[in-house]
């Protein structure tokens, strides 16, 4: 908070140079975003990809530090949050890797899809394990435009959290339903 001064009866508060602290917040934004889509590129697309539920959580922390990089108050912290985000890309390479590599890696920090609806009926103990309510499940549906539960294939809790609808005419391929739970 700034000081305060008096002029007569009005009090005026004194701050920082506002012109100071936007020039450093539109300069640290910019900067931190060219290091991460830097970043990006070394590492690939998976980086933003969501594929799996530490995929999403990274995600949403690069955006946390990016915000954060464009607050920080000096050099240092700006150096900090540059760092943290190049310590989320090593875990996430490295998390990547040691998953494809280790079944019982990948089985440790994996989470499984989960089955929520199977050819038109609902499947209330997926439905109950994961906490969503039908009316929830009900509202994905209608965002993917289903018209008509009976053409419902398959709907699915993905690890990231999003729901997977496979709806339409003909048989479902086993294929898209394997390490599905509830299945």
């Amino acid at each position: 908070m700034g000081r305060c001064s008096r002029q007569g009866r009005a009090a005026i508060f004194v701050e920082p140079p506002i012109a100071d602290a936007l020039l450093r917040g539109v300069i640290l934004a910019i900067l931190a975003l060219a290091w991460l889509n830097l970043l990006i590129r070394v590492n690939g697309l998976r980086t933003l990809s969501k594929m799996t539920n530490f995929d999403f959580v990274t995600t949403v922390a690069f955006g946390s530090l990016l915000a954060g990089a464009g607050q920080a108050s000096d050099l240092s912290a700006f150096v900090q949050v540059l760092a943290a985000m190049l310590g989320l890309i090593i875990a996430q390479a490295t998390t990547a890797s040691l998953r494809r590599r280790s079944e019982i890696f990948d089985d440790v920090v994996g989470n499984q899809p989960c089955l929520i609806m199977r050819d038109g009926e609902f499947n209330d103990e997926g439905l109950k394990a994961n906490n969503i309510r039908r009316e929830d499940m009900i509202a994905k549906l209608r965002e993917a435009n289903v018209l008509d539960l009976s053409r419902v294939r398959a709907a699915i809790l993905e690890t990231t959290g999003d729901v997977s609808v496979l709806h339409g005419e003909g048989q479902l391929d086993d294929i898209l339903l394997q390490d599905v739970r509830g299945t």
